[in-house]
């Protein structure tokens, strides 16, 4: 089973960037990422036996006490690793402190379980395009430059999920398999 854990989106976020993707899509030949797809990844997992799901899941839930809610802001666009050789057209992500405490907390977490950290700094967004090939960037970049606003919504989020991502004859599809609740004390 190949996991992840993460934040879904409410559907009006969803729905703005599914807009935004409908509108950009005919300026770039890219792989789109599904609106149903879209997520804020907290933590890549990688494969798991599905025999030890119930040791993740008791792993995941420890991290809901203590937890506030988290205040996180949809907006911006820009391109993985740079706008010169783009890999990933995102939207970005505004939260405060408690989104990155919350993945390095999964981090760490999981950690105990034999699952690798993390090497690199939590940088939080949403992947709307993935590109594979040498593209012209003309045409996508006055779409961007173009559009009225880049403020795709806010929400809060009281909860994150553990994902499975299964391989699909039009890319992976994404089922929640656990939720876990943030839980103030």
């Amino acid at each position: 089973m190949r996991l992840f854990t993460g934040i879904a989106l409410p559907a009006d976020i969803a729905d703005n960037l599914n807009r935004l993707i409908d509108g950009l899509r005919p300026a770039a030949h890219f792989k789109w990422t599904p609106a149903y797809n879209l997520h804020l990844t907290t933590k890549f997992i990688g494969e798991w036996p599905e025999d030890r799901l119930p040791e993740l899941t008791g792993v995941l839930a420890t991290l809901r006490r203590g937890r506030a809610p988290i205040a996180i802001s949809v907006a911006g666009i820009g391109w993985f690793p740079n706008p010169h050789h783009p890999r990933v057209l995102w939207t970005g992500v505004k939260a405060g402190p408690d989104l990155a405490q919350l993945a390095a907390d999964t981090d760490e977490a999981v950690a105990t379980l034999g699952i690798a950290r993390e090497t690199k700094p939590y940088s939080p967004h949403l992947t709307l395009a993935r590109i594979k090939d040498v593209v012209p960037l003309t045409k996508i970049r006055q779409a961007i430059a173009d559009l009225p606003s880049a403020d795709f919504g806010s929400f809060v989020a009281d909860r994150f999920h553990l994902y499975l991502s299964k391989p699909g004859p039009t890319g992976s599809i994404y089922t929640k398999l656990a939720e876990i609740p943030l839980l103030p004390e």
